[in-house]
């Protein structure tokens, strides 16, 4: 049966093309490690580097650049810890603990030629490890549910509430009022519309007189019984008796 480590896949969090291995003096005391006391110029090996996970261990792996063949390689379990620290006086080069198949292990130094490849390097293990502790908080949520504190949305004894329902104000909304009532035009002044052009033109032409002196008479006669009534001024009137005037004086020769 396939042990668990063998089940989880490798992921690959960084790879860098070119870093330089130191060997580092023993430590004399518990002092921060300095870079400036190992040989810089001269390097004990070059080669790529390869941060992978597998699981929650990152491991640093430290590859020949042309074969890909495994140089050394140092599994990291927390970070920052004992397997990588970093030196007091640089930012591009760090000591690493390195371990082989038997779980022998040793101390070395690495370092970076560029600043942006040990800020890489750095980054790959520091958000791994915040991963890895979301991780185990959430594992710990789904295994105990019930031990986080329950929100009590009940009411306490004697605790009343009121509910305010169909009395909420009304808001006074004023109509424009306008000056002129329902909005009609004024009548025009005089009281009374004076008739278009027209009509005078129509009555003219539709009441013609006749030839034959019945008809002359029939209209004196009318003249002759309403001259006692006052009638109203009507200047289409008017004009009507005129004309027939002229017609009576022609009959009369």
């Amino acid at each position: 049966m396939a042990s668990e480590g063998q089940l989880e896949y490798e992921s690959v969090l960084c790879v860098k093309p070119e870093v330089n291995v130191y060997r580092i003096p023993p430590r004399a005391s518990n002092r921060a490690v300095r870079a400036a006391d190992w040989k810089l110029d001269a390097p004990d090996w070059t080669g790529r580097m390869r941060v992978t996970a597998r699981g929650k261990v990152a491991y640093v792996k430290l590859e020949d650049k042309v074969s890909g063949e495994l140089f050394a390689q140092a599994p990291v379990e927390e970070y920052p810890g004992i397997a990588v620290e970093t030196v007091s006086d640089s930012s591009r080069y760090f000591v690493l603990r390195i371990q082989d198949d038997n779980g022998r292990s040793a101390f070395i130094g690495i370092g970076f030629g560029d600043r942006g490849d040990s800020f890489d390097f750095n980054v790959a293990l520091q958000d791994h490890f915040k991963w890895v502790k979301q991780e185990d908080e959430l594992s710990k949520q789904a295994q105990a549910p019930d031990s986080a504190p329950k929100l009590d949305l009940g009411f306490k004894e004697g605790q009343t509430i009121t509910l305010n329902i169909g009395q909420s104000k009304k808001r006074d909304r004023s109509r424009p009022q306008s000056s002129g009532g329902l909005g009609f035009l004024p009548p025009p002044p005089g009281g009374k519309l004076a008739p278009p052009p027209s009509s005078r033109v129509t009555n003219l032409n539709t009441q013609q007189p006749t030839a034959g002196g019945d008809d002359t008479g029939c209209l004196l006669d009318l003249d002759s019984s309403n001259s006692n009534s006052v009638a109203p001024f009507n200047p289409t009137s008017t004009a009507n008796n005129d004309l027939w005037g002229d017609f009576d004086s022609v009959t009369q020769k």
